[in-house]
């Protein structure tokens, strides 16, 4: 199969590239300044020139405060560009893999992981966006379209909490970090392999790590990994970090449609974060 990745210059994009390659498919991908995903003229070329099997959209407008006040750009890349990319599919009979968010969900006065099915109720700007372009993407392919939900993503390349946590262990005696916040640490590389194995399967899948934790946790594991005391680490809740858009107090995703076609659920958080570590610090070193 030919594959083509839309959005291949983010961390997602990259790892998910880099992990295709490595399986030994024929993947073309293509940045922001090389596929423009809400032009329908762009997406023609690309299809004209890359004759893909299938899609992968990387691509999305992630800045979750500034949406609050750019919705209509972000619902153009993250709504209208995900639907101009499924007609392209279906026009050519192509499959599309689209990254969607936990962000679909109002993380409000929940305990248990969100079940694939369970009904979005976005609160923000940013995760109304995403919604609308999981919609697009199943209505327009509702046999050939598959949306990977993923949350709380680190990787090599890019921004990410985790890195932070890693810059800042060397210039701050303590730091105070929100404890009041849980979800699931996921390494994008991680993703991009989920991403992979998807076959020919189709609907909602949620791509993260098994297991939960606050963002306080997250940073004393990744402390103790480095050597560090976790001690350095103190709790503290989101009023003292007030964001233009809220963040889910639980965002937390269930992994039932793995098993259905086949897969085990996606590892423990801890293992993922020990194995990638020593990666983030090799490119960080570069």
């Amino acid at each position: 199969m030919r594959w083509l990745v839309a959005g291949a210059g983010g961390m997602l994009g990259r790892d998910t590239v880099a992990e295709l390659r490595r399986r030994g498919a024929d993947v073309t991908g293509l940045d922001r300044t090389a596929l423009d995903i809400t032009e329908p003229d762009a997406v023609r070329r690309a299809f004209i020139g890359h004759h893909p099997d299938v899609v992968v959209n990387c691509a999305a407008y992630t800045a979750v405060d500034d949406a609050e006040t750019d919705e209509a750009r972000a619902l153009r890349i993250n709504g209208h560009g995900p639907r101009v990319l499924a007609r392209a599919c279906a026009e050519h009979g192509a499959r599309l893999v689209h990254v969607s968010t936990d962000y679909v969900f109002d993380g409000a006065e929940r305990a248990a992981p969100y079940p694939e099915d369970h009904p979005p109720a976005p609160r923000t700007a940013y995760g109304r966006t995403k919604l609308a372009g999981e919609r697009a993407v199943l209505e327009e392919l509702p046999g050939a379209g598959a949306v990977v939900r993923t949350a709380w993503l680190y990787g090599a390349h890019g921004r990410s909490f985790v890195r932070t946590m890693l810059e800042l262990e060397a210039r701050r005696d303590t730091l105070d970090v929100v404890d009041d916040q849980r979800g699931q640490p996921t390494w994008s590389a991680d993703v991009a392999a989920r991403i992979a194995d998807l076959g020919t399967a189709h609907g909602v899948f949620h791509a993260t790590s098994s297991g939960e934790a606050s963002w306080y946790e997250l940073a004393r594991e990744v402390f103790r990994l480095s050597g560090a005391d976790p001690d350095r680490i103190r709790p503290t809740t989101s009023e003292a970090y007030p964001r233009p858009a809220p963040r889910p107090a639980y965002s937390a995703l269930g992994h039932t449609r793995w098993r259905e076609i086949g897969l085990k659920p996606p590892r423990d958080w801890r293992a993922a974060l020990q194995e990638a570590l020593p990666r983030i610090r090799e490119e960080m070193s570069r």
